[in-house]
């Protein structure tokens, strides 16, 4: 039988509740297409720091790259706010996806039918909205030289090479290609340099995909028009801050931020996992989404092993638990049949699989 070797992160707050029910529904697809899952525990965030001194342990990475895939729950919180900031939780994962080279953050955003009036936005708004926010992740701002502070002063760079860009507005045009054909290319090439020459090189990748139609839009129309009218986009292509930005603001016409999954892709491994933090002032109630986990880890099937038939079931599943009104706490107040836990849901979805 097929076996595939998954590094799980669980990480800290609600990520060990999250990942154990993506785990959950994994372990039922896989049994009902006949594969199965090897799974090597790894450790990152804060816990890795309590335990190793390092919010990333060098076996981590390594353990990573031997893997076929990572899921991956959430990391910080308060406790380890007041550490320097080279061994806080999220320097180790800016540490991680250096490391392992995934360059391309990809974020949908889809509106459920049976959670259309869970947005804060109106039904018929939000209602039919399916996009893919494709970010650009180990660089610009957040990576970028030199890079300081002092006592009056701080300052980044903001930094991007033309590989860097075609790379991953490859990426992007790629992803259209399997869905409307569509990208909108997010920047802000009126003020900045670096933006000038992303928007001149996406151009310049463009003319390779005669059949996907190329849009450009500045950062802040792009804000705007994703609240005014986000069934515009199909794909949206942006630089690392940008992304970072915009994504977390498509998440919400969704209606809570626990069903979004993601992907960081590049050409060595991917890494799955929700777009959510870590929720420590959750953690341990049984209360957390364990649904943009489950997605997630249908992500991972579909990009990382090719495994697209059980990829649909779990997305099937997850509709199906919505549809037939099971919620967690975060959305009990929109239809809900049954108010769940974080381990119910899970096993809802697990047991609609096998079905």
């Amino acid at each position: 039988m097929k076996s595939y070797k998954i590094a799980l992160i669980k990480g800290d707050g609600i990520g060990p509740e999250i990942v154990d029910e993506a785990v959950k529904v994994l372990d039922a697809v896989a049994a009902h297409c006949g594969f199965g899952f090897q799974y090597e525990e790894l450790l990152m965030g804060g816990t890795a720091y309590d335990i190793t001194g390092d919010p990333l342990p060098q076996e981590t990475v390594s353990g990573a790259l031997n893997s076929d895939a990572v899921l991956f729950g959430a990391i910080g919180g308060e406790k380890w706010d007041n550490l320097p900031r080279e061994k806080r939780p999220e320097s180790g994962l800016l540490r991680f996806r250096k490391e392992l080279g995934v360059y391309a953050n990809l974020r949908p955003a889809v509106v459920y039918d049976e959670l259309v009036n869970a947005s804060s936005l109106k039904p018929e708004i939000v209602s039919g909205v399916d996009l893919m926010v494709v970010r650009e992740l180990i660089g610009g701002i957040y990576f970028g030289e030199p890079k300081g502070r002092d006592e009056n002063k701080g300052w980044n760079t903001m930094v991007y090479t033309r590989d860097e860009i075609v790379r991953i507005a490859h990426h992007a045009f790629k992803i259209a290609m399997s869905r409307n054909k569509r990208v909108c290319s997010i920047d802000k090439a009126n003020v900045l340099d670096v933006s000038q020459l992303w928007r001149e090189t996406v151009e310049e990748v463009a003319k390779e995909y005669p059949e996907v139609e190329l849009t450009h839009m500045y950062v802040d129309n792009a804000a705007m028009q994703l609240i005014r009218d986000p069934k515009q986009f199909d794909v949206m292509l942006t630089g690392n801050i940008f992304g970072d930005i915009l994504s977390d603001e498509a998440s919400m016409l969704c209606g809570s931020i626990g069903l979004l999954p993601s992907a960081s892709v590049g050409d060595k491994i991917g890494v799955y996992e929700p777009i959510h933090g870590s929720a420590p002032d959750i953690a341990g109630q049984g209360i957390a989404n364990p649904i943009a986990t489950i997605a997630s880890a249908s992500m991972m099937l579909r990009f990382a092993l090719g495994e697209n038939e059980a990829a649909d079931k779990i997305d099937a599943a997850i509709k199906r638990a919505l549809k037939e009104g099971y919620r967690t706490q975060d959305l009990a107040q929109f239809d809900a049949k049954e108010v769940c836990s974080t381990s119910e849901m899970g096993s809802i979805i697990a047991n609609y699989i096998e079905k």
